[in-house]
């Protein structure tokens, strides 16, 4: 092995990797807003409605694949024969990249070759280019995750957070430049929408050709033909699930998503609305998704910084145990989703018209932020329960929530519009968080939060509730008259957002909803343990 695995450079890089995703997240959930604003409510139907087409391949190959990838790799490097261990590993590599490039040809068939079908069943025809443009993604994926997963194994992280904010930074720039250029020019919208899913294909490109300039300057090349070959089945067995169990809910998002392109504009249609406006309809709840993006990087971000320690804890035998972490990972989760699902639905109406530049279907918007709470305790428990080789139950449930979303929205999109898809949306995620938190406490045979936390956290909101809507009932009037309503918009739900996070975050601080070790464990936890120290100083 060219490189043998230090701690010490895998916890750097690691973290790295960690502030790259997040910071690709949260690019990932802004640049939707100008976007949509260049293409109004009805070009932004248009992308997301092909959007999760693509990302599903995507997430599960570049993520889960990878992920996957270098684990079987990593678990070969412990091999103490040197031949033996290049061979295999040459062997997994090999296979698996066959394996992927078997897998995108045919996704990309499906993509380019079912256009038109996959357009007919969502209800708008027009979406097939876009579909046959996307479709070319698929190609890169291979190559992607193969090399994604041969630096993961050893340790080496920084090549692939530079790669992924190196590939975010290129779609944007492309998305947003090439789609202010076509609404300024033919005004196509859905030449716009094709313009940001070449984008996103362009983004990708560029990713795998940095990866793969890095891994040949690193490692002088890929890996060569070996002299002996492994049975494939086994490799690709393990390959497959290992993916799906690291991508799975991730995966579920997209697939709800995916839902909704197939059931929301086509049951629109048929409940009497006319194309233009079920189009922008759907345009309008789709606002909703970069809204719980930012939600979910606020409370999965803090919660990510614990789930290395709950699965390093888990595998010891003796000492401290997993427990606390677990514990702590929930009541992160809870925290900071609840505060930023109540935040946004506090001051809804004035964000949605302050990013989106009118405040349509803000209730319904206020119902659909509230999965960013589910949606957190998803995203860590399925991780941690992933640590202990759990995988069955997990899928099982979040299976179930999906079927969940699939019928509520076949049932009730007809007779109550958009609402019955935010509606969908949260019982079946809430239904597949509630399983999975009764799945880990009959597990592990334990509470994850006393009465007291929940007690606290209702005080907190509570307080944060008067204070941001007492704010809101006359800083509107104040300003109105002397700026643009949409001006009105921003500062209102700039200062309500402020002011509410202050409050939130000074009431746990004061009654110690957390212990001051327990927020060193958080990124940038110091901080609100020092403040929290200072609150709680005796005078």
């Amino acid at each position: 092995m060219s490189e043998r695995f230090d701690m010490k450079s895998y916890m750097k890089g690691a973290a790295l990797l960690t502030i790259a995703a997040l910071i690709v997240k949260v690019l990932s959930a802004i640049y939707r807003v100008p976007f949509q604003n260049l293409v109004g409510d009805e070009g932004f139907y248009i992308y997301q409605q092909v959007y999760p087409f693509m990302a599903i391949f995507v997430v599960w190959t570049s993520s889960g694949f990878a992920v996957a990838i270098s684990k079987m790799l990593a678990d070969n490097d412990l091999l103490k024969d040197k031949e033996q261990r290049e061979q295999r590993r040459s062997n997994i590599l090999r296979i698996v990249f066959r394996y992927l490039t078997v897998l995108s040809f045919i996704f990309f068939a499906v993509l380019f070759g079912g256009a038109d079908m996959l357009a007919q069943m969502m209800g708008d025809v027009e979406l097939a280019s876009l579909l046959r443009v996307g479709a070319f993604i698929v190609l890169v994926m291979p190559a992607l995750a193969v090399i994604k997963g041969g630096f993961q194994s050893r340790g080496i992280m920084e090549p692939i957070a530079y790669a992924q904010v190196a590939e975010q930074t290129v779609r944007i720039c492309v998305i947003l430049a090439g789609t202010f250029i076509i609404m300024t020019t033919t005004k196509s919208l859905y030449g716009a929408g094709r313009m940001a899913i070449a984008g996103t294909v362009i983004g990708e490109i560029m990713g795998l050709l940095l990866l793969a300039y890095l891994y040949k300057k690193r490692f002088g090349g890929f890996a060569a033909k070996p002299k002996k070959q492994l049975s494939s089945l086994p490799i690709l067995k393990e390959v497959t699930l290992l993916s799906l169990s690291v991508s799975m809910s991730s995966l579920l998002l997209l697939g709800y998503q995916l839902v909704d392109s197939f059931t929301v504009y086509s049951l629109l249609i048929e409940s009497g609305l006319d194309e233009a406006l079920a189009k922008e309809t759907k345009g309008v709840y789709d606002r909703g998704q970069p809204l719980v993006q930012l939600g979910i990087v606020i409370a999965s971000s803090l919660s990510l910084a614990i789930v290395p320690l709950v699965a390093h804890m888990s595998k010891k035998n003796s000492g401290r145990n997993a427990t606390p972490f677990i514990q702590l990972t929930y009541r992160t989760s809870v925290l900071f989703g609840w505060a930023a699902s109540l935040g946004l639905v506090l001051v809804m109406p004035y964000v949605n018209a302050m990013l989106f530049k009118t405040d349509m279907l803000s209730e319904v918007l206020m119902l659909y932020v509230l999965q960013i709470v589910p949606l957190s305790i998803i995203l860590t428990f399925t991780a941690i329960l992933q640590g202990y080789g759990k995988l069955k139950k997990p899928a099982f449930f979040l299976f179930s929530g999906f079927i969940i979303k699939v019928i509520l929205n076949v049932m009730t999109i007809g007779s109550i519009g958009v609402l019955g898809a935010a509606i969908a949306n949260n019982i079946g995620l809430l239904v597949t968080a509630i399983a999975l938190v009764f799945y880990l406490k009959k597990m592990m045979g334990l509470q994850l939060a006393p009465a007291s936390f929940y007690k606290k956290v209702g005080i907190a909101s509570v307080s944060m509730a008067v204070v941001v809507i007492g704010w809101l009932q006359f800083i509107p009037v104040l300003l109105s008259g002397f700026v643009s309503e949409r001006m009105v918009a921003v500062i209102a739900g700039l200062s309500a957002v402020s002011i509410g996070a202050i409050v939130m975050i000074t009431i746990i601080a004061k009654l110690r909803v957390l212990a001051e070790k327990e927020w060193y464990l958080l990124p940038l936890g110091r901080r609100m343990a020092v403040y929290q120290l200072w609150l709680n100083r005796k005078k």
